[in-house]
């Protein structure tokens, strides 16, 4: 006889039940004070949440860190700057790391995307700044966007350096495969975003099951289980309920406020969606990417939504980038 599958244990509202399903929850957010009541066990960042957080009054004094921080350490007005940026990046980062117990997420420059070197010189700057503050680079994941030329930094990054990665802007399985081959620490699919491409395209409603980006995360999920890689997969971009629902049981979820304040509420029972288990028979044939560049493009570049998503991904990203940036700018220069 096969022994009892064990059952589920069931929370207190929709949010515990989630955790209970086998997935680890994620916020979402640089608005760390926000962040404790939901209990996460990690927290991620990127250069519009902290954008967004840094507008708040109670946030000021990280930035005036920062700017003195910056003012310090470098000579000419743009060292200062771009100094002071990263700066502001940690003392979030360190700030969040306060509260949760596991990992902060911390993202290079979206400009720096297509640049392998200078995306492993901005990491290794990153840890350095944390060290300063007594932070180990276990506790920190670097956060890359997932090119080409993102996925070869991350790889020598966790290589050579043992410094932990999250690629981020992934839309494709093209992009899952390279990852997982390059042995990173995790990657984060952007579910929400596959939605919104597919709802624009095709001007469907689509429900929780057929929603293209859980389709999508499904087939990344059962590739890694079939093939025994380690890198953590979690979903990212959330646009409601019904997507995280679809995927209780997947490794990780990173989850905006809004979304955890909405599961807190909601009484509703989550179940375990994804198992291992069910891994060889959902899977495809094992393919390569990680040492075919060529290969990987032109895979790359016949996946249309992650063509749109990735580029529309890195434009946001680095236009928030700049906003901060310019903000600090004129910090500095007073």
């Amino acid at each position: 006889m096969e022994p009892k599958q064990k059952k589920q244990k069931k929370g207190t509202n929709a949010l515990e039940n989630l955790k209970a399903s086998g997935t680890v929850v994620v916020a979402d957010t640089g608005d760390f004070e926000e962040i404790e009541k939901y209990s996460p066990q990690d927290s991620t960042t990127n250069p519009s949440l902290i954008l967004a957080a840094s507008k708040k009054e109670q946030y000021q004094s990280l930035i005036d860190a920062a700017v003195e921080y910056g003012k310090e350490k470098g000579t000419s007005d743009e060292e200062k700057v771009c100094i002071a940026m990263d700066k502001l990046l940690v003392e979030f980062g360190t700030s969040i790391l306060k509260i949760v117990p596991g990992r902060v997420s911390t993202e290079v420059d979206a400009r720096l995307s297509f640049d392998k070197e200078k995306t492993i010189e901005k990491a290794l700057h990153i840890i350095k700044l944390y060290e300063e503050e007594g932070i180990s680079k276990e506790r920190i994941l670097i956060k890359v966007g997932a090119t080409w030329e993102g996925i070869q930094a991350a790889k020598e990054l966790e290589e050579k350096h043992g410094i932990h990665c999250n690629l981020t802007l992934l839309f494709s399985f093209v992009q899952a495969v390279a990852c997982a081959e390059a042995g990173i620490t995790l990657v984060s699919p952007f579910i929400g975003r596959i939605l919104d491409y597919f709802k624009q395209k095709t001007g469907k409603t689509y429900s929780g099951e057929d929603d293209p980006g859980v389709v999508a995360v499904k087939k990344i999920f059962y590739y890694y289980k079939k093939y025994g890689y380690d890198t953590i997969i979690m979903g990212a971009s959330f646009r409601n309920v019904d997507e995280i629902k679809a995927l209780a049981g997947l490794d990780h979820v990173t989850l905006s406020l809004n979304l955890l304040e909405s599961l807190a509420n909601s009484k509703d029972e989550i179940s375990k969606k994804l198992d291992a288990k069910e891994a060889d028979e959902m899977a495809g044939d094992k393919v390569s990417y990680i040492n075919d560049e060529s290969k990987f493009r032109y895979d790359f570049n016949e996946d249309e939504v992650a063509v749109v998503k990735v580029a529309d991904g890195i434009r946001k990203f680095a236009a928030d980038a700049i906003t901060l940036q310019e903000m600090l700018e004129e910090k500095i220069s007073t």
